[in-house]
């Protein structure tokens, strides 16, 4: 989408890196010139996931292990980052967890697992990076991968959705904040990707995948390279005015499930004339 090299000599931390979304903007960064370096708890993960990016790309990918949920992690992360490659100009905050569960079988266990991931991880690798960023007055562009629910809200899957709507007011309150500094901060909102850590967790059996595709406009499922080109775009420098942006790319189904009559368009053109009959029997009543 970006032309050769619109990431040349910069350098792009993303959180989740190793598989998934994260894998896939590591994939497109690096394609267009950057140097990226991904970071997950699972190191083998990375380390195979990097090696594989640099012979597809030429350019270097580092693996750095970190759990965004610990705040000595974070440092010790982000001090290797700064070690191999230099304070980033990109950072993706990317790493996430969910699961489906009845809220009233929710455990104060499960709640942190999700909200410490997803919420405080993003604030731990933000503030960290944040502050060595000011310090050296240097730049970046922040960039939160979140949901389409984040906005709505959504059953069963409570912790996620009020950490993800954390993570955006997060984002849009430093674009305020930090705009002074030289930081964007902006967020996409998914809908709908087969990838294989989230569709194991949010649809084991397989029951959902045909609904979701009823109710998306454009009959299908996004795909993480569509992700990762949105994704290079806000975090390029052909961006510099677009931050506290919150962008929804879901292929039409947050309209689709919001508008109170979309499901007329399951009425064929016979019940159409049927009801337009009756309507018009009813003027002047």
């Amino acid at each position: 989408m970006l032309p050769p090299g619109s990431f040349k000599s910069k350098v792009a931390f993303i959180t989740g890196g190793g598989t998934g979304l994260g894998k896939g903007m590591a994939v497109t960064l690096s394609a267009l010139g950057a140097e990226c370096v991904i970071a997950s708890r699972k190191l083998d993960v990375l380390k195979q996931t990097a090696e594989e990016i640099t012979k597809q790309t030429g350019n270097k990918v580092h693996a750095v292990q970190c759990d965004v949920r610990d705040p000595v992690s974070v440092q010790a992360a982000v001090a290797e980052l700064v070690k191999v490659a230099g304070l980033p100009d990109v950072v993706i905050n990317n790493a996430a967890g969910n699961f489906i569960s009845p809220s009233e079988g929710l455990s104060p266990n499960a709640w942190r697992t999700i909200t410490d991931i997803v919420l405080n991880g993003t604030a731990y690798v933000t503030l960290e990076l944040g502050k060595q960023l000011i310090k050296a007055e240097k730049g970046a562009a922040f960039l939160a991968i979140t949901t389409i629910y984040a906005e709505s809200g959504s059953g069963f899957v409570v912790p996620s959705a009020s950490a993800k709507a954390g993570v955006e007011t997060m984002c849009k309150s430093l674009a305020a904040e930090w705009g002074r500094y030289g930081m964007r901060f902006n967020v996409i909102q998914p809908g709908p990707i087969k990838t294989k850590g989230a569709f194991s967790r949010l649809d084991p059996a397989g029951m959902f995948e045909k609904a979701m595709l009823e109710r998306i406009p454009t009959g299908r499922l996004g795909t993480p390279g569509e992700i990762a080109n949105l994704a290079a775009y806000l975090c390029s420098d052909y961006a510099t005015w677009v931050t506290g942006a919150v962008i929804r790319m879901d292929g039409g189904e947050y309209v689709s499930m919001a508008g109170e009559f979309n499901d007329l368009k399951k009425v064929t053109k016979d019940q159409w004339a049927t009801l337009e009959a009756m309507i018009r029997k009813t003027r002047g009543s």
